[in-house]
């Protein structure tokens, strides 16, 4: 897409004198632009167009200089108005579509597209980027619908079928997606080989095909082997965090991502050190503002943080599901910015405008990040948080918040991030979390007097080596049942084989339905106890078993994830439950199923930690995240580079309100 190739002359007539003055001021903008000089060609263009306001090349490329200096509203505004002079200019619909889609307008991107005039041709490449914009939008089916005719153009298009395959698991249509995303890899995506082939680890994963899932995790820790060290290559971060047991091997794939990220747009210009105000500026940045797990273990951190201590944002650039959750979290902080239809670039110059000291992203690695604004370096402290089990990768991230259990400081060498320790735990709670109803095991389908083992990770936490385990335990436990999460429907098939292979009748193992956090958090209270997954455990679903009184079983590895539910055990004042090898694992969950009396001691434990638990203490947790938060930001202030620390331990604040205020049982 280049305007600068387009004829010059005007289709409309206008005096001699005034075509001359635009040419003139053309053929000036054209020089500058050679030199990079957006600003300057700018202004020719603009004078060449205040000339001949008719003359589309003119105004092409005064939208490309537009573009070029991240002025996304008015390089769209000129390049519409090239459509309505023409409406066959297709040059000016990629760019707009295009400007469209940096701004996250995926739907507006998309139709514009299929508003393409019926005469004009249509190749492969336009159905890619038409599919792209429907999928991105939410669009999936249309996107299949569009990406199939494209095929049709030009079978061999192997980013057709990566894309195909995105929008099929997006449809919960797990066997089509793999199959599409083995196409693309066949075909070869260059570079993005690697992107298709972590989604497709994943993939196989999520669906418990073990045998596809091993072979592709072999060939993923291949290709992230072999990276080079400056290597920038969109991988899918999540799938290293959760399925590498390597911790140097999470380092190698999500650095290679997040330098993808950092080569897409530019820095800002740095900023000076300065001292910190009375009040610390905070910005949050996440997508999951509202009924989200996110938002549910942030939500009281937002309420109880010093208003005369911090001035706190959010950006937000998820959806507004007009939750009562979304309202919350509007009231809790100074400012709530909708930022979902907005650049990265844009979002990152309103973050700098907005004098943030400390910038923290609850993303990550994960679906709809924006750690291309991180990239800009729009505020002088950033900081990865609670989003994504892993290091970030990014060299502009200065810190990565954990504690001492999760990512103690010997970890260092795994995190391109400084190590910011909490004193106990990393992870945040809300008090005012529901706290589970009245409910009979009949009405979920288990049996009354069963002990029922609860593993509700999701399959993709699943390998044979944990079935095994658990599949022993049953047999060791007769009179226990295996409870599940029904997550998606092509896992069911392989778990029951797996278990009925290993000798126990496939009919004690019981599938829960996917429902609602409420409904989740009651039925969670049914089990006797939570036995975790490795090499990525269970995370805030640990800590909801914990909430409602169920014992963890954890067996603790290596990396970040595979950590976190030891870190919350600690947290919950209950050590013992953390095993480092599986022989222990086994005996634990085994005295714990024969010893009745020993999970009420541990149920009656919990229960009473709602009040008492460092995990649950909301108040102190803030004071602390606070305490956190200025030590960065004051070692910035200073002139000091990132360095890793870990934060004393100070005595408990008292708590403000009951933990369970406002809420009834």
């Amino acid at each position: 897409m280049n305007a600068m190739t387009q004829s010059h002359r005007p289709k409309r007539r206008y005096p001699d004198q005034v075509l001359l003055s635009a040419q003139n001021h053309w053929k000036k903008g054209v020089e500058h632009s050679k030199n990079s000089d957006w600003a300057r060609a700018a202004a020719s263009f603009r004078m060449a167009v205040s000339k001949v306001p008719t003359e589309a090349v003119y105004l092409l490329n005064l939208a490309w200089m537009q573009t070029k200096q991240y002025q996304f509203d008015d390089a769209l505004k000129t390049a519409l108005q090239v459509l309505a002079l023409d409406p066959d200019q297709t040059i000016a619909r990629e760019m707009a579509a295009s400007i469209l889609t940096r701004q996250h307008r995926y739907s507006e991107a998309s139709d514009l597209m299929l508003a393409l005039p019926e005469h004009l041709p249509r190749d492969a490449q336009y159905y890619y980027d038409l599919g792209s914009s429907l999928f991105n939008g939410g669009r999936y089916k249309e996107s299949i619908s569009i990406l199939f005719e494209g095929l049709q153009h030009d079978i061999s298009h192997a980013l057709s079928h990566y894309r195909m395959g995105l929008s099929f698991n997006a449809l919960d249509m797990k066997p089509e997606a793999s199959e599409c995303l083995r196409t693309a890899l066949t075909l070869g995506l260059g570079p993005g080989n690697i992107s298709a082939q972590t989604l497709l680890t994943f993939l196989e994963r999520e669906m418990c095909r073990w045998d596809r899932a091993q072979a592709d995790l072999e060939v993923m820790n291949g290709m992230i082997r072999d990276l080079p060290e400056n290597a920038s290559s969109w991988t899918s971060g999540f799938s290293c965090a959760v399925l590498c047991t390597d911790p140097e091997l999470i380092f190698r794939g999500v650095r290679s991502c997040a330098e993808f990220f950092a080569q897409r747009l530019p820095e800002l210009p740095p900023m000076g050190h300065r001292p910190l105000g009375e009040r610390l500026r905070v910005g949050f940045v996440s997508a999951d503002m509202h009924q989200h797990a996110t938002a549910i273990l942030m939500a009281e951190v937002f309420e109880k943080l010093d208003k005369s201590r911090f001035e706190v944002s959010i950006f937000s650039h998820g959806p507004d599901d007009k939750s009562p959750m979304r309202q919350r979290l509007i009231r809790a902080v100074e400012h709530f910015h909708d930022v979902t239809a907005r650049s990265d670039i844009e979002t990152a110059h309103q973050i700098r405008d907005s004098q943030i000291d400390v910038l923290i992203d609850l993303k990550g690695h994960t679906k709809d990040n924006r750690l291309g604004l991180f990239a800009c370096r729009a505020a002088p402290v950033q900081v990865s948080y609670l989003g994504f089990p892993a290091t970030s990768g990014a060299e502009y991230i200065d810190y990565f918040i954990g504690d001492p259990v999760a990512s103690p400081l010997e970890h260092q060498p795994y995190y391109t991030e400084k190590l910011a320790l909490m004193p106990i735990c990393y992870q945040p709670n809300d008090r005012k979390r529901p706290l589970p109803k009245t409910i009979t095991r009949a009405e979920l389908g288990l049996p009354e007097d069963a002990l029922v083992l609860c593993g509700f990770n999701q399959p993709f936490k699943l390998t044979p080596e944990i079935l095994k385990v658990w599949a022993g335990l049953l047999k060791e436990l007769p009179d226990a049942v295996l409870w599940l999460l029904g997550w998606n429907k092509t896992s069911r098939a392989p778990i029951l084989a797996c278990i009925e292979n290993e000798g126990v009748d496939p009919a004690r193992v019981i599938f829960a339905p996917r429902v609602g956090n409420a409904e989740h958090m009651t039925r969670m209270a049914q089990a006797d106890i939570f036995i975790d997954t490795w090499p990525c455990n269970g995370h805030t679903t640990a800590s909801d078993a914990l909430w409602n009184g169920v014992p963890v079983v954890t067996y603790a590895g290596q990396t970040f994830a595979s950590r976190v539910a030891a870190s919350l055990l600690n947290a919950v004042g209950l050590p013992e439950l953390i095993c480092n090898d599986l022989d222990s694992y086994r005996a634990q969950v085994l005295r714990l199923g024969r010893d009745a009396q020993a999970r009420r001691a541990l149920r009656d434990h919990l229960i009473a930690a709602r009040e008492t638990a460092d995990l649950f203490d909301s108040d102190t947790y803030t004071r602390d995240f606070g305490r956190l938060l200025w030590a960065m930001a004051e070692r910035w202030a200073q002139g000091l580079p990132a360095a890793p620390f870990q934060l004393e331990a100070l005595p408990r604040v008292q708590a403000q309100t009951s933990h369970t205020d406002g809420v009834a049982p």
